[in-house]
């Protein structure tokens, strides 16, 4: 179909239908084209337009440093114009530094940088505000029209970092199909519907609360969870929608044993549990029970088990639902976490353990199916809490619970899909491995986490002197190497993304390793009072 028929497709639309009957329609589209804007090969003629806009709450996003670089994260995208006849469009707030882009079309196999240039059109809002990006975009539209000229629309489609109301906007003004989810399904991504996903596809999950939405609301779900659970010692409450574990808080229940069910009436502990509100443990630095308090009328709250464990991990799924309804598995990890109670999200290794990944990709596949027949498409992960239990006759197995869905594109995206990119290689589900072209498994260490108060004052021009001079950089030729990206945050917070790939999980972390020692030795002071404040990743990956 040409772009002329589609634009008066979409004008007979506009003058006709809602927001939401354009957006369903574009949709049906997407069903009809996404087979050939998604293949890999050198046959596959699309235009992308990449807007990685963080369409989430803007006060729970400043809980992360340098977020407002986290657009950067998706530039992993520029990896698809290693196919010839691909076109991109990336679209930030704030101009991206010209050495950043020369960087990921130099990892480019077989492609003349120049023939790649000229097919990524860059284009910003220069707009630094709290404001998303797609608002942003929407607020301007001869922006809009600009991007409207440059694509092929019959060709195209829309890839974004989440999708809410604005991003659903910006297709209809587009004209062009959304492939991410409709967001008229968003509750299933928060905690609750998450909960609600779990018990109907029959996937162990922690004793919870159903949603609420004041602080004496929440006490009294705490309580009868507790009451429920008479010897639990910790309990988890959670903004509905926060992320990234930054919504998170821990109330310790061993310091109320004189509550505890049997000891008072249920009112006494309702009362004392909502006192010791204020003595929750958070995982945001700086937060506050005044703040987050604050928070539960707007954005809901739930309150659920705290899952104990000596040997306790934090394995995650990543699949995608296809436009026809088919849930495709992409990738396992094991998730590093921290924060006070660890449950902020640092990095990941790929694969997950072989003892549970297979596990993970059928509760994966189950909860898929679920969301497929609420009408979910696109990308979704599932995070669990995996615990190492006696099995009852000397040796020991995985109790794997899970905790959250998210509809969205995370942090186990863009190092999968770099590595994906990068040797337009496969994922095997027998194996839970993914597999190069020259059939040799690949293994990661990733992280958004390298932070040190001394990579401070790096601009993104150094980085590249360090990364040439330690022949740092990722090789074509072994597929083996480390891959960057936040490049933007390092001058301001020192702090920068990684993807350290090998052939192993051992030589992935020797990889990471020698990274952060050149840093280091690249950033060392002057003098041997070091007051940097390192929130990087372990040294060592090796799993507990």
């Amino acid at each position: 179909m040409s772009s002329k028929r589609v634009d008066m497709m979409q004008a007979q639309l506009a003058s006709s239908a809602t927001v939401g009957e354009q957006f369903q329609i574009l949709k049906e589209q997407l069903r009809d084209r996404w087979q050939a804007v998604e293949r890999y090969d050198t046959s596959s003629d699309a235009d992308i337009i990449v807007v990685p806009s963080l369409s989430l709450d803007q006060r729970e996003l400043l809980k992360i440093e340098g977020f407002h670089h986290y657009e950067e994260r998706l530039l992993f995208s520029l990896i698809r114009l290693r196919n010839p006849r691909t076109r991109l469009v990336y679209i930030t707030s704030q101009p991206l530094h010209p050495s950043v882009v020369d960087y990921y079309l130099q990892l480019l196999p077989g492609i003349p940088f120049s023939h790649a240039r000229d097919r990524l059109l860059l284009l910003s809002t220069y707009d630094s505000s709290l404001k998303p990006l797609s608002q942003k975009i929407l607020e301007r539209p001869r922006l809009i029209e600009r991007i409207r000229q440059a694509v092929r629309r019959d060709r195209s489609y829309l890839s974004c970092y989440n999708s809410t109301a604005a991003e659903q906007q910006l297709a209809v003004e587009l004209g062009i199909p959304l492939f991410a989810l409709d967001p008229d399904l968003l509750q299933w991504g928060t905690k609750s519907g998450s909960r609600q996903i779990f018990a109907e596809a029959g996937v162990p999950h922690p004793d919870g609360s159903e949603l609420v939405w004041t602080a004496a609301d929440l006490a009294t779900a705490a309580a009868e969870l507790w009451e429920r659970q008479p010897y639990l010692k910790r309990m988890v409450v959670k903004l509905n929608e926060g992320f990234s574990g930054e919504g998170n808080a821990l109330l310790d229940l061993r310091h109320l044993q004189e509550y505890a069910p049997g000891t008072v009436t249920h009112a006494d502990r309702v009362a004392a549990l909502q006192e010791n509100f204020a003595h929750l443990k958070f995982e945001s630095k700086g937060e506050t029970w005044a703040n987050f308090g604050s928070r539960i009328p707007e954005l809901g709250a739930i309150v659920e088990a705290f899952i104990e464990g000596v040997v306790k991990r934090s394995p995650s799924v990543q699949a995608r639902i296809l436009p026809t309804g088919e849930v495709e598995i992409l990738s396992t990890h094991d998730q590093i976490l921290g924060g006070p109670s660890g449950q902020v999200y640092l990095g990941c290794q790929f694969p997950a353990d072989e003892s549970y990944r297979l596990r993970l990709q059928e509760l994966g596949l189950r909860i898929g199916k679920n969301l497929a027949e609420k009408g979910a498409i696109e990308r979704y992960s599932v995070d669990f809490v995996a615990v190492h239990q006696p099995d009852g006759v000397g040796s020991r197995e995985w109790d794997i619970q899970a905790i959250e869905i998210n509809l969205r594109k995370g942090g186990t995206t863009h190092p999968f899909m770099t590595l994906r990119f990068l040797t337009n290689g496969r994922y095997d589900l027998s194996s839970g491995l993914f597999y190069s072209q020259q059939g040799r498994a690949k293994y990661y260490i990733a992280t958004d986490n390298l932070q040190k108060e001394r990579y401070r004052g790096l601009l993104p021009n150094d980085l590249m002197d360090i990364i040439a001079q330690n022949q740092l950089h990722f090789d074509t030729s072994t597929e083996t190497g480390t891959v960057f990206h936040l490049m933007g945050c390092l001058s301001e917070f020192g702090k920068l993304g990684l993807t350290s790939i090998g052939n192993s999980p051992q030589q992935a972390e020797d990889i990471y390793s020698r990274l952060v020692k050149a840093l280091d030795e690249e950033t060392r002071p002057l003098s041997d009072d070091d007051p940097s404040a390192s929130h990087c990743m372990p040294m060592s990956w090796s799993r507990v």
